[in-house]
């Protein structure tokens, strides 16, 4: 077998938790000044789960690829559950806030441990802001090599380019190289030019650490 040289990472599902849609309504709302009894969130979550539709228009190909078209599919989604502006604007600030996505208890020391021992690392995430800060603010800062967001290169996952954005900037072949995600259309295309890849459970507990048997895979002890 082929030695693994570099490993890909995902973000949001993989590393860091990405809230249910009941703590993002919860969030924003408490943002805003406002209830968030239960009944309030579960109101505002269905005129937002009508408004966006199926399929979901938040979740619409390339809505990721930039961040205007981001802003502006979430903010007319939202003008057409209803809501008001000031609501709209916390929803989408929560939205866009990596203090609501927490990292796994595994990840910082995961990935330290996997940069010591000389694998590169790089982060491909379908996202509409800038995760740099969110790594330096959890002691990651210099552990990642590589970041292909798809708000900076246009494209987003499945598109084999975002992957191979990521192979040009840790000068890694496919077959050297390890994706890891939690879903399987997205991060799933990497296997289509070439990756080996690793599909975890969606992380939804910072404290469930799993993170362990990539170190492993890439022969970190």
């Amino acid at each position: 077998m082929t030695e693994l040289r570099a490993v890909l990472f995902d973000w949001r599902g993989t590393l860091v938790v990405c809230p249910s849609p009941a703590a993002w309504v919860g969030a924003a709302l408490r943002r805003a000044g406002r209830d968030d009894h239960p009944a309030a969130v579960a109101r505002v979550w269905a005129a937002i789960e009508r408004a966006a539709g199926d399929p979901d228009r938040l979740d619409a190909p390339g809505v990721d690829c930039d961040a205007a078209v981001h802003r502006d599919t979430y903010l007319t989604v939202f003008a057409d559950a209803g809501l008001d502006d000031e609501l709209a604007a916390a929803l989408y600030a929560v939205e866009s806030d990596p203090a609501h996505n927490p990292f796994a208890v595994d990840a910082a020391p995961v990935l330290t441990a996997i940069a010591a021992h000389g694998v590169r690392i790089a982060v491909v995430s379908d996202i509409h802001f800038d995760v740099r800060p969110a790594f330096a603010a959890a002691g990651m800062a210099g552990v990642v090599d590589v970041f292909a967001l798809s708000f900076e290169q246009g494209v987003q996952k499945p598109d084999p380019a975002l992957f191979r954005a990521a192979l040009a900037g840790l000068g890694t072949a496919p077959e050297q190289t390890l994706m890891v995600g939690d879903r399987q259309r997205p991060d799933g295309g990497a296997v289509e030019i070439g990756l080996p890849t690793l599909l975890l459970p969606p992380l939804t507990d910072i404290r469930t650490r799993r993170l362990d048997l990539v170190a492993r895979l890439l022969g970190v002890r």
